[in-house]
């Protein structure tokens, strides 16, 4: 039986509609720009400022970003490589961490939560962190040296603890009886249950990853093993310098798209990690507000 609707609610859903779709605009409107704007010519942009359909397309950014296309795959490599490792080992960590302090009757949970809530005031500083990962962890040029420093955030534990605060005790207690030990009650029972929260941690995680460029500055002195973000930082400083060389022969200043590819690096820097949102959003929510939720 379908229940009527009167004309108040239509009109209530109605207009819900024209606010979401506007909101969505809006949200969508700078991704739009940025993608038609990579495709501009240089002399449109600076005569007439970016704009979302371009008198002219030009590839002339994606032709100069791809010109080094060795090094552009060898940066993505790169990426992907401390992207997936770094977030899988951070899960790993942080979801074990979460599970032990959640444990009433581990004695020095509370001692070891302030310890790691104490880092989110305080830091050793930049000099203090240089000397440890170069001269005592001999981090120098390796790769690990941009997924050690951000495998582990004291607020993602904190929201896996949390989170797994929802989870009974009745099913460690169950588990005990059972003959489990605690790593095999953490994998095969509190693992499955918390994969909304796993997913909401790794997705902020491989964000901050994917966005890696400042410890591929400070550790990375092969430009086979920068990061990403690092490159195209790079190739867009040298653009706007105009001292990129290519093939050997110096690119002329007026011809560089020093404009168009800031956007071209924005599309190829943002495109991957876009699309690995859709995949996780039904867990994203859900984790979020479970594990900030809970006391």
């Amino acid at each position: 039986m379908k229940i009527k609707q009167d004309s108040g609610s239509v009109f209530i859903k109605v207009i819900s509609y024209i606010c979401i779709t506007i909101f969505a605009l809006f949200c969508v409107f700078p991704f739009a720009l940025m993608i038609s704007s990579s495709f501009m010519n240089e002399q449109e942009i600076v005569r007439e400022g970016y704009k979302l359909i371009p008198n002219e397309v030009s590839f002339k950014a994606y032709e100069l970003l791809l010109s080094n296309s060795s090094k552009l795959v060898d940066a993505y490599q790169v990426t992907i490589f401390i992207t997936v490792v770094g977030t899988v080992l951070g899960l790993f960590m942080m979801s074990m961490a979460g599970f032990v302090l959640n444990r009433k009757d581990f004695k020095y949970r509370n001692f070891f939560s302030f310890l790691i809530y104490f880092t989110t005031l305080f830091s050793g500083g930049l000099i203090p962190t240089y000397i440890l990962m170069v001269k005592h962890l001999h981090m120098k040029d390796n790769l690990f040296a941009m997924i050690l420093p951000a495998v582990v955030g004291a607020w993602s534990i904190f929201l896996m603890r949390n989170f797994m605060k929802a989870i009974p005790d009745s099913l460690y207690e169950s588990a005990t009886i059972d003959g489990a030990g605690d790593f095999r009650i953490y994998w095969r029972i509190f693992m499955p249950l918390a994969v909304p929260s796993l997913a909401t941690i790794g997705l902020f995680s491989a964000l901050g990853f994917w966005n890696e460029w400042y410890n591929g500055m400070l550790y990375m002195d092969s430009p086979t093993k920068f990061p990403l973000q690092y490159f195209l930082q790079r190739m867009i400083n040298q653009a706007n310098m105009g001292s990129l060389i290519n093939s050997g022969a110096v690119i002329n200043t007026a011809d560089l798209p020093t404009q168009s590819i800031k956007m071209a690096t924005a599309v190829l820097a943002t495109g991957p990690i876009i699309l690995l949102y859709p995949f996780i959003q039904r867990y994203f929510v859900t984790g979020l507000t479970v594990g900030a939720v809970k006391g």
